[in-house]
């Protein structure tokens, strides 16, 4: 311990760990309002409601998320280590292949949703009346054909004050329409489209920003390069694309379908207490949310040039900004979590609340997440340290075989032990693959430092 805190005084100085936090800082303000937003649309249409909306948004973009490729680890991946080597023809013709794989799936996860609309409705939302809802929200998909491919160019060119500045005047634009629906006390519909809405900006304007920003750093022309002779590897490239889909996947069923877990056990007033817990931890991790997008092409940088010990220094720092600032907020909401945010308080005379008395029994579900979550939120880099070193597999198998134990236990004992139950498996996952994959991931860096010292002896 003392020796990590022996630099400290020379973090000032890091250049790369001040690009990749400053980079996060960008990120971070349209990220708060939403939350605000969150917690705002929750006391408006209470639980019930809330958690149906909850149901619908996270159906649809789940079905986007299974049938489309994760593009942006593809091109982060391979674009940026081609811009490492000054290949501006490699990473232009992986850009394309990207975006048109991207396109492709998209188109194919539209289809998708409309064939299981009447399906989600009846099983998850429990009112088949709500299947228009899901058509419509799922116009999302059509609005981000391609925003994966453009998310990832745009973090390798490092041009994440565009996609802040993105991201903010879309809140902006979201908190603007949500006062209107919140002064004329809509309901589930009219919230609906405003979340429609600033899904559509912000799968339109990362594609807008890329083709502004790509001529700069790929030249004029890019979009001509042919395909033939400027691809990586075709198998080693497909097994990237394919294994980090794969392991995608397994993640929106292990941990990213909780709202519709509870759902599907209970009912959408369960799903609504997921969805709040959820919320607010989403408010602990969000500072560092931005750091997994910013630090991964620095990770990836340094493996390409093999700079070991950069590599070694960057994830030691950024484990100990996130570390500190989760244990902390951790602390905070343990000991004044229940007061502060589920709980009528005085102020001045007045009554205050951030959730109504309704949410009380999500404080349980919050406590018992942050568990998992807090693993998770402090080794953030663990996935990407592995996908930078172009093993995608691991991760896969890893979260597979977490994702089984977690589902035959889910149907085992959630329906006899409650709701805490599935938030307790939840974060054993977690806890389990977050440790398995920073393990491997370390002894991996320690081989290839090693093989460098043998190499010069």
């Amino acid at each position: 311990m003392k020796r990590l805190f022996s630099g400290i005084k020379t973090w000032g100085k890091d250049v790369i760990l001040k690009k990749v936090v400053g980079n996060s800082a960008y990120l971070f303000g349209g990220q708060a309002i939403s939350a605000v937003l969150s917690i705002l649309t929750a006391n408006l249409l209470g639980v019930t409601s809330f958690g149906a909306l909850g149901v619908v948004i996270s159906f649809v973009t789940n079905i986007n998320r299974l049938l489309s490729f994760r593009m942006a680890d593809f091109v982060v991946r391979y674009m940026g280590g081609f811009l490492a080597e000054d290949n501006r023809k490699g990473a232009a013709a992986v850009l394309k292949v990207a975006a048109l794989t991207e396109l492709v799936t998209s188109l194919v996860a539209y289809a998708v949703l409309v064939l299981l609309s009447g399906w989600g409705a009846a099983r998850f939302a429990k009112d088949p009346a709500t299947q228009s809802l899901f058509l419509i929200y799922g116009l999302t998909i059509l609005g981000n054909v391609m925003t994966e491919t453009a998310t990832g160019a745009l973090n390798v060119m490092g041009h994440f004050r565009s996609q802040a500045l993105l991201n903010l005047l879309q809140s902006v634009l979201s908190a603007g329409l949500f006062v209107l629906v919140f002064i004329n006390q809509g309901g589930i519909f009219p919230v609906m489209l405003v979340y429609l809405v600033g899904k559509m900006v912000l799968g339109i304007g990362p594609v807008l920003l890329a083709l502004y920003w790509l001529p700069r750093s790929l030249g004029k022309s890019w979009w001509r390069t042919p395909l033939r002779g400027n691809l990586p590897p075709r198998k080693p490239m497909i097994q990237f694309a394919v294994n980090s889909n794969f392991s995608g996947t397994i993640t929106i069923l292990a941990r990213d379908s909780e709202v519709l877990w509870a759902s599907y056990f209970f009912d959408t007033t369960v799903a609504g207490y997921f969805k709040v817990a959820l919320a607010v931890i989403n408010l602990v991790v969000m500072p560092i949310t931005p750091f997994i997008s910013t630090s991964f092409p620095e990770i990836a940088r340094h493996i390409v040039k093999r700079e070991w010990s950069r590599l070694k220094q960057l994830l030691t720092r950024i484990t100990v900004i996130s570390g500190a600032w989760t244990g902390l907020v951790a602390a905070g909401l343990l000991l004044l979590g229940r007061q502060l945010l589920f709980s009528p308080w005085t102020l001045l005379g007045h009554t205050i609340y951030i959730y109504k008395e309704g949410y009380g029994p999500a404080y349980g579900v919050l406590l018992v997440l942050l568990i998992g979550f807090g693993a998770a939120n402090t080794f953030f880099w663990d996935r990407t340290l592995l996908l930078s070193f172009g093993k995608a597999e691991l991760p896969l198998k890893v979260s597979f075989f977490a994702m089984v134990g977690k589902l035959l236990l889910a149907f085992l004992i959630v329906p006899k032990l409650g709701y805490l139950a599935e938030a307790g498996l939840l974060s054993a996952y977690f806890v389990v693959t977050v440790g398995i994959l920073v393990l491997r991931g370390l002894r991996e860096v320690r081989h290839q430092s090693q093989l460098k010292v043998e190499t010069l002896d």
